[in-house]
């Protein structure tokens, strides 16, 4: 796979990448030791780990980035990018990121420049006060659908109209299907949502991942490298035992991806995550899609266990960063079943809950390491446990 493009100007300073520079070979042996080592530290045989996979593409894969609006020093020009490196406050221009697809950084380019026209200023950190805060931009990869939302404070007055006759003037390759301008007036940097206008189509965009179709809302969670987690996906599906007729687990289940692709087949499958707008983007996905036995439910997974009446045959987890906090890991031990797959975004809390597996007798027979965000320190991990 090729990486001779010229190193991104900003590498630097941005917070964004780690490895730019690195030969992509190099880049992949670097992570999967890594990895290695977290397993080993844990007591994981490592024997059974094949080659890092590389993703399916190596740059603008990223269906989704938030920029933030800013400055690198202060009193400089005001900037939309990334985080500098290290940095709370100030921000860098990114609008020659390679991890994004070009349109991503066309439309952040004519945004910023659109906006100093405008003699907008930039929401301040510490003295809250100032109009722009950040510009998140998502896309369809297999639709090739774009959805645009500019969020701002209610400090002040954004021209919406002249917004959007900047964006459906620019020449892009993906097709603009939603503008939308969010309200934020919280003191932190998270994004809430006061108010939300759709100031141009509407406020999703789709996708299709697993032969399935996704309406992805704007405040909803999709996998930001579809065809990479498409086939991470696939790995895990095929590490499954016959599905057909059983009561599926699917813990975790951000949106709800993997867990309609196995209610193809199996009898029942429920699906367990901890965030309700998740939650309810899987529901009207499964609805979409014509599921009738996916049953989504919003809660911690230690709680909600307890109150699922009809007991797993199959259990798929995919926690997040943080990995299974040891009371559930026991709890999802104890149901007694064969094999349950792990799918890992950290390949650190995957060895613990690994080890702490071990001692309620399950062994990991496979392990497979995924590169789905290239030039970041960033792994994805298959694992099957058995008993």
């Amino acid at each position: 796979m090729d990486s001779s493009r010229p190193i991104c100007p900003v590498c630097d300073v941005c917070g964004g990448c780690t490895f730019q520079g690195i030969p992509y070979a190099k880049q992949l042996e670097e992570k999967l030791e890594a990895s290695k080592e977290e397993f080993i530290k844990n007591e994981i045989d490592v024997s059974i780990l094949g080659p890092m996979i590389p993703s399916p593409q190596m740059y603008g894969y990223r269906n989704k980035m938030e920029y933030t609006f800013g400055d690198e020093v202060k009193g400089g020009p005001m900037n939309l990018g990334m985080h500098k490196k290290g940095s709370f406050i100030s921000i860098i221009n990114s609008g020659m990121c390679q991890l994004v697809p070009e349109d991503f950084n066309t439309v952040l380019n004519l945004t910023r420049d659109w906006c100093n026209s405008k003699g907008y200023v930039f929401y301040h950190k510490k003295r809250h006060d100032g109009l722009l805060r950040s510009l998140i931009v998502r896309k369809g990869i297999r639709t090739n659908e774009l959805l645009i939302n500019i969020v701002t404070s209610s400090d002040g007055d954004f021209d919406d109209e002249g917004f959007v006759k900047l964006l459906l003037g620019a020449k892009l390759d993906s097709s603009i299907v939603g503008i939308l301008h969010t309200y934020n007036d919280n003191v932190a940097d998270s994004l809430k949502v006061d108010d939300m206008k759709i100031l141009y189509g509407r406020d999703y965009y789709m996708e299709e991942i697993l032969g399935l179709k996704f309406k992805v809302s704007e405040l909803s969670f999709f996998q930001s490298n579809v065809l990479a987690a498409e086939r991470l996906y696939l790995d895990a599906l095929n590490l499954l035992p016959d599905i057909n007729g059983k009561i599926v687990y699917d813990l975790y289940c951000g949106t709800g991806t993997i867990s309609q692709a196995m209610a193809l087949k199996a009898k029942e499958v429920y699906g367990v995550e901890i965030v309700e707008d998740a939650v309810e983007s899987a529901k009207i996905n499964a609805e979409l899609n014509g599921l009738k036995n996916c049953h989504f439910i919003c809660g911690d997974v230690l709680n909600v266990l307890d109150e699922i009446e009809t007991k797993p045959d199959v259990i798929v987890v995919d926690p997040p960063r943080a990995g299974i906090h040891p009371k559930a890991m026991k709890k999802i031990c104890s149901y007694d079943i064969p094999e349950i797959i792990y799918i890992s975004c950290n390949p650190k809390t995957l060895a613990v809950n690994l080890a702490s597996a071990k001692q309620f007798g399950y062994e990991t027979k496979y392990l497979k390491c995924f590169d789905n965000f290239s030039f970041t320190k960033h792994v994805e991990t298959v694992a099957l446990l058995s008993r």
